[in-house]
């Protein structure tokens, strides 16, 4: 019978503890699996974190040789995951957060940086490729037009034009924006750009979706 590991991060000691007793189980001939949160969301001061978790699986001395992560397991889509669940909470990504922090990669100091760029390994475990960063992100600094629940039409054909979708016609049209304004309604702040991509590649699953009742 597997063990289940679900700690908390009171004492910022979580990941540790959460792999560390994995591993023990492991190397005892019992499964274990921990449970993780993305961004370490969690009750008080947090669960272990997800992207964390596989960091230490995956790269850390001891581990990395002798326990395999599940192939199916997509480390390059910790990035994208993880701003989203920032966004959807409302609660920022910590600037120290590993892996996906806005310092995970960064180097000021003269040796830092001289070291990094000479050889990436000397500062840094893991390639922020492999998290799925390094893409250049565009911010909006001039007008800004948005879809959501009192999107009109041409505000929302806009917002779609920017992303290069386009409707074969406004029976189509509406029914996106129908879906649109539905979403809206429920998350109460603007769709990201993946949202409304989905909306529009998937409006029969979206339905499926927003109106799905427990």
């Amino acid at each position: 019978m597997p063990i289940e590991l679900h700690c908390h991060n009171d004492l910022g000691m979580v990941v540790a503890c959460s792999v560390a007793g994995a591993k023990a189980a492991i190397d005892e001939g019992c499964d274990a699996y921990i449970n993780t949160t993305i961004n370490g969301m969690g009750e008080r001061a947090g669960n272990a974190d997800l992207v964390s978790v596989i960091l230490a699986l995956k790269f850390s001395s001891g581990l990395k040789k002798k326990y395999h992560l599940d192939e199916r397991v997509k480390l390059d889509h910790a990035w994208k995951i993880a701003k989203y669940a920032a966004y959807a909470f409302k609660v920022a990504i910590p600037v120290n957060q590993p892996g996906v922090g806005a310092n995970a990669f960064a180097h000021e100091s003269g040796i830092h940086a001289d070291g990094a760029l000479k050889d990436r390994r000397n500062y840094e475990l893991y390639d922020f490729e492999e998290l799925g960063r390094g893409d250049p992100e565009l911010i909006e600094t001039g007008r800004q037009i948005t879809a959501g629940e009192y999107s009109g039409i041409k505000g929302f054909r806009n917002v779609y034009d920017k992303l290069e979708i386009k409707f074969k016609d406004n029976k189509e049209s509406t029914k996106i924006l129908e879906l649109v304004r539905y979403a809206n309604v429920h998350t109460q702040q603007p769709l990201t750009h993946d949202e409304l991509r989905f909306i529009a590649g998937y409006p029969d699953i979206a339905k499926q979706i927003f109106t799905m009742n427990p």
